[in-house]
């Protein structure tokens, strides 16, 4: 009968050692989110008044803006899996044209409950005549893992979409598109649900988190070293 050979010595304190650096980096990176969440909350505060924008014009998260241009009715799109309340639903993105051979901007109208009738291209519907519109400079949710297609295939309108990058959209609708997407503004007429402020999971929570992976990246090198020690000792 064949025994089995014991595992390496070594083996135990490499894993250990490897699960340290993992913690230690997922603090890392909690900490630098509740930064960027720190951040933002302090330009939606600190903005004020609407800059008037046009192609070219360098924005700040969540300034302030004003664009001029016209909807494209035909053209629109439906992201999908977007929780509010505790609520599925979509988001409701515009392209909203200005001079020719421009990139259009995407205008998020807001959040429509997801329910059993199928959204029509009329209940979305907005004027198409030249209008300035007020918002925020945001951008498109983004998802950490998302699996095929970013955009349903097919000619119909509106598209519905899961999590799309502004590639996609280009792509969908043949024409590129700005960096960044304006966040129509509450007192905006032709918007749905609207609440943009970053409040979602707030930067204490993210250091909270922090000190949690830290505490336990701390705890595990602990007991590597004990039992480095205790090993050395004994032989």
């Amino acid at each position: 009968m064949k025994t089995k050979k014991p595992l390496p010595s070594w083996l135990p304190l490499i894993v250990g050692a490897v699960l340290v650096a993992v913690f230690a980096g997922l603090a890392a990176w909690q900490i630098s989110r509740g930064l960027e969440k720190r951040n933002e909350q302090s330009a939606y505060s600190d903005e004020t008044g609407f800059s008037a924008w046009q192609d070219g014009t360098q924005i700040r998260p969540y300034q302030r803006l004003k664009a001029t241009g016209y909807y494209d009715n035909e053209h629109q799109f439906l992201l999908e899996n977007i929780i509010i309340n505790s609520r599925y639903g979509y988001y409701v993105l515009t392209p909203l044209a200005g001079e020719k051979d421009e990139p259009v901007l995407l205008v998020n109208r807001g959040w429509i409950e997801k329910d059993d009738n199928a959204l029509t291209a009329d209940a979305l519907s907005v004027p198409t005549t030249t209008t300035t519109v007020l918002g925020r400079a945001g951008s498109l949710p983004r998802a950490g893992y998302k699996m095929g297609d970013a955009i349903a295939p097919g000619t119909a309108w509106p598209k519905f979409a899961v999590y799309p990058g502004s590639d996609d959209i280009a792509q969908s609708l043949g024409v590129d598109v700005q960096d960044f997407v304006l966040l129509l503004d509450n007192e905006e007429e032709y918007g749905f649900f609207r609440d943009w402020t970053p409040t979602a999971i707030g930067p204490a929570k993210h250091f909270s988190y922090a000190l949690q992976w830290f505490a336990m990246a701390a705890v595990l090198a602990g007991l590597l070293v004990w039992n480095y020690r205790k090993k050395r000792f004994e032989s």
